[in-house]
């Protein structure tokens, strides 16, 4: 399942964010995932083709600002399961199915991502920025947000996941308390964003059209919860440490 660690070689690893790095070496496993990932990144600019003039290529630029968030989404996920990787080096039956659980998420959730994000920058700059996807009607908008907020949470629902499985071999992997309290923190960070995506959701399906097409603005709690949620966080690590 994993390597049998002794008190002589946890203490030979480098340690970041108060937590052992137990998984330094690189798995086939985690090489697949990043090439996912990175697969997951050119679908973003698939389609649009080499520009063959300078209109086309001003039109390409003014992509950018859509596929640097399209862009910055996948990376955070993409950073989030290297950071797991790289604290636990985990390997077993579960986290393998977990882990290419994201990965089929990912390669479904990277198209309503791009339609996200380029009909923001539309509406945003007031139809200056382009964008490829057209909206028939206020459902279909509300459609758009639903399967964005799926699978938002699918994603960081498997992270959470990931990290619950770890507590569940933190005697296998020696996990000393700190790490224990990190990664219950970590886990409960991925709830409330799964929670948001989740909420999102529900209500862009639950709610009229008129009221549902507001269900991107559950995302705006995010700026509030997390920062308030890390304070927290951090005082209890504060407070285990001086006692």
């Amino acid at each position: 399942m994993t390597e049998s660690w002794t008190e002589a070689k946890l203490a030979e690893l480098p340690v970041k964010g108060g937590v052992r790095q137990r998984g330094v070496d690189m798995t086939r496993l985690e090489t697949f995932c990043d090439a996912a990932f990175a697969f997951a990144v050119t679908l973003l600019v698939v389609g649009d083709g080499i520009p063959r003039s300078y209109a086309e290529l001003i039109q390409s630029l003014l992509g950018a600002p859509a596929f640097a968030a399209s862009f910055a989404s996948i990376a955070y996920f993409w950073w989030a399961h290297r950071t797991w990787s790289r604290r636990y080096g985990l390997e077993d039956g579960l986290t393998s199915l977990i882990s290419l659980a994201m990965v089929f998420v990912m390669l479904i959730y990277v198209y309503p991502l791009k339609m996200v994000f380029t009909a923001f920058a539309s509406f945003a700059s007031g139809g200056y920025l382009p964008t490829e996807f057209t909206l028939q009607s206020s459902s279909e908008m509300v459609g758009i947000f639903a399967i964005y907020g799926l699978g938002f949470a699918a994603l960081n629902g498997l992270m959470g996941l990931l990290h619950l499985r770890v507590l569940r071999a933190e005697q296998d992997l020696r996990l000393d308390a700190l790490e224990k309290m990190r990664t219950r923190q970590s886990s409960t960070q991925f709830l409330v964003l799964a929670l948001t995506g989740l909420a999102s959701m529900i209500w862009a399906v639950a709610l009229p059209p008129s009221v549902a097409m507001f269900a991107g603005f559950w995302y705006m709690t995010l700026p509030v919860s997390m920062p308030v949620l890390a304070i927290r966080q951090e005082r209890k690590i504060r407070k285990m440490e001086a006692g």
